[in-house]
């Protein structure tokens, strides 16, 4: 497998569609399908769960979050 360097901005327009983390600077992960995104961040995900010190604590059908408060976004496997 080789690495190829890429920008975020590439990156994050490749991810479109699929299952994806969010952490939040305060410590939670959401995770579902991210729907879009936007310059500033702000994330629209659906199928989207809550997770906080890594238990499950609520789900959602649709979630939005503001840019401001992530922290990063990650890929993760696809849900079987």
């Amino acid at each position: 497998m080789s690495l190829r360097k890429q920008t975020p901005s590439v990156f994050l327009k490749q991810i479109i569609g699929r299952p994806v983390v969010v952490k939040l600077n305060s410590g939670v992960d959401y995770r579902g399908v991210l729907a879009c995104l936007d310059g500033y961040m702000n994330i629209a995900l659906e199928q989207t769960e809550e997770y906080v010190n890594g238990q499950l604590k609520n789900k959602y059908g649709d979630a939005f979050i503001r840019g401001n408060n992530v922290l990063y976004i990650s890929t993760q496997k696809r849900r079987t």
